[in-house]
């Protein structure tokens, strides 16, 4: 891990307040709507259109001054694990998200996480922001040994897996955290995954850029 803190991508202050939400349960995406949902009025929810901004606000604030509990973490087959992450923005740069997957050996899922990355975000920011939520929250939880991250992103496994230089200015804090997490698992690789292979982390993704397109709130 680093201690050096990671850019802050632009977030409108709901999406922000979301986010909190979301590293207030470790970025378990169905718990944290299922939270926000709980806590509007009547029918409302996290993305119902009927749903007003300020009644949205009061909803997360009220739920970050209540006080949020992480879910239960579910036993692991072993310490080898795989890692699904998938990054997504809308316009590149645009609303962009990060998802992550963790499941066991087994291809059990452990953990689904996903969060709102920046309102004008690139692409491959989102892709790094991924594979660091993944990491992090793999770490948090387990002591992998072995790991097989499954990615889609050539430019991501290039800088981490083959050694060549970050493309797209302002990933470098990201890619070094990255390389961080991954110094202290014994074993780990990655597959690369086709545009027709199934990525459980693309749907996590697409909703957190959903968040990140919520307006000034």
């Amino acid at each position: 891990m680093t201690d050096d803190p990671l850019p802050a991508e632009h977030l409108s202050p709901l999406a922000a307040l979301v986010d909190e939400v979301l590293a207030g349960v470790g970025y378990e995406m169905s718990a944290a709507t299922d939270a926000i949902d709980d806590a509007v009025p009547g029918y409302g929810g996290l993305f119902v259109p009927e749903t007003t901004d300020a009644e949205l606000r009061r909803a997360l604030e009220s739920l970050l001054e209540s006080g949020l509990t992480r879910p239960s973490v579910p036993e692991p087959a072993s310490d080898a694990f795989v890692l699904y992450v998938d990054g997504s923005s809308r316009g590149n740069p645009g609303p962009a998200g990060a998802g992550a997957v963790i499941a066991d050996a087994s291809e059990d899922h452990l953990a689904r996480l996903g969060r709102p990355v920046g309102s004008r975000t690139g692409n491959n920011t989102a892709e790094y922001v991924a594979l660091h939520l993944g990491l992090s929250e793999l770490f948090d939880r387990y002591e992998p040994r072995r790991l097989d991250v499954r990615i889609d992103s050539m430019t991501v496994i290039r800088d981490v897996w083959g050694g060549d230089d970050p493309t797209e200015p302002g990933v470098e804090a990201y890619s070094d955290a990255v390389a961080a997490v991954l110094s202290n698992v014994p074993e780990h690789h990655y597959t690369h995954l086709a545009d027709s292979d199934p990525n459980p982390a693309d749907a996590l993704a697409t909703v957190g850029a959903d968040i990140a397109a919520f307006g000034p709130g």
